[in-house]
């Protein structure tokens, strides 16, 4: 039997993927990987990887341990044959789904990958627990189901309320997975994990996620921000939400159906962040001016619309999708998952920002992926 994971290849099931196989050493993952050939997955799987394994030997010593599933959250079928689905459906212990699109920008991507996408994995999951039982689903959705909040501490008992506005297509589209999960798979354990904002890995500067990251540190370079000092910022680092996802999802038998994965009530105003970054070195001298806000948010619009020669409308693009985020004041009680975990809490966001910082603008935010060995096939049979 094995655990089937979906979103192996991107950031957030990477951490789970390596959590599971180096803490669980019996267990076997089937992995749902987007590929033309076998090949061509195995090399996904190991620049996925890498930021955990950068050793190659050490990497090909796990591979064993995942099967692979070629196919595509957004066909039919999750684009298996039918031998190929059987069999996952005959294995499958139990689902941890991960994958999503977080193209805050797109409803189409949204609509394809988040909810046709996770309809075909709980097809999936219906089949295995008709056929032999499920020992349980989970689904990584977001906090951002909340909807449009201001200046308050969203728990998890209180965090679906539908008459709320959402603020992008991947909130609506993530909330209604969740929704599909309840309805379509009612007799089977079930685990929601609500991540906030995730930035970085509090043990080591290296992350292969940049997006956030270009938004924090376009701010990081400003010498007037458009916020208030005392607003909050709900940021969680890769490594602490992968752990509780772990633990929890296999738990015998987890407390609760729903965690945030988030800071809580530790989570640092700007004017904690700031400070920690010039305590650190970071050189520009910040000054608050949160009245500038609304017209921040209108200058972010027009510059969404400058010629491309000037590179300035992809920033503008990438602001204005995270602007909402900023500007909310909200943060998520972790209460749940603290428990779960023995009262371990997530690494404040200020202790690691400026590592961070450091090497995203070093590597012009880009992760200095090694290639695939030549050697590789020779390699990977001496483990086979």
């Amino acid at each position: 039997m094995a655990l089937f994971l979906t979103g192996i290849t991107g950031y957030i099931g990477s951490y789970v993927a390596h959590g599971l196989l180096t803490g669980w050493p019996e267990l076997r993952i089937a992995a749902l990987v987007r590929a033309r050939s076998d090949d061509e997955a195995r090399q996904r799987l190991w620049k996925s990887l890498q930021l955990h394994e950068p050793d190659f030997d050490r990497f090909a010593q796990l591979l064993p341990r995942i099967e692979i599933y070629r196919g595509d959250l957004t066909t039919p079928s999750l684009g298996l044959d039918d031998e190929a689905r059987d069999r996952l459906i005959r294995s499958t212990d139990s689902v941890l789904h991960v994958a999503a699109s977080l193209n805050r920008k797109s409803a189409k991507a949204c609509f394809n990958v988040n909810l046709r996408g996770t309809l075909e994995i709980i097809k999936i999951a219906r089949a295995a627990a008709d056929h032999h039982g499920l020992r349980r689903f989970s689904d990584v959705s977001t906090v951002a189901v909340a909807g449009e909040r201001s200046h308050e501490v969203v728990t998890e008992a209180e965090t679906i309320d539908w008459n709320r506005s959402d603020y992008d297509p991947y909130a609506r589209t993530k909330k209604f997975c969740e929704h599909m999960m309840h309805e379509l798979l009612p007799d089977v354990p079930q685990t929601v994990f609500r991540p906030s904002t995730v930035l970085g890995d509090s043990r080591f500067p290296e992350t292969t996620q940049f997006d956030m990251v270009r938004a924090f540190a376009a701010l990081a370079y400003m010498r007037v921000l458009p916020l208030d000092p005392d607003w909050r910022m709900d940021i969680c680092p890769a490594d602490y939400v992968a752990k509780g996802i772990i633990t929890v999802h296999m738990a015998e038998q987890p407390r609760y159906d729903a965690y945030n994965l988030s800071a809580g009530m530790a989570s640092p105003s700007y004017r904690e962040i700031v400070a920690a970054l010039k305590d650190a070195g970071h050189k520009p001298t910040v000054v608050f001016a949160p009245r500038l806000g609304r017209a921040f948010s209108t200058g972010i619009e027009a510059a969404m619309s400058a010629p491309r020669k000037y590179g300035i409308a992809p920033a503008a693009s990438l602001m204005k999708v995270f602007w909402p985020y900023l500007t909310y004041d909200t943060v998520f009680d972790n209460s749940r998952v603290v428990e779960e975990l023995g009262g371990e809490r997530p690494r404040p966001f200020p202790e690691y920002a400026h590592p961070l910082l450091r090497f995203a603008v070093r590597e012009r935010f880009t992760y200095p992926y090694r290639p695939w060995p030549d050697d590789a096939q020779a390699r990977l049979r001496k483990v086979a």
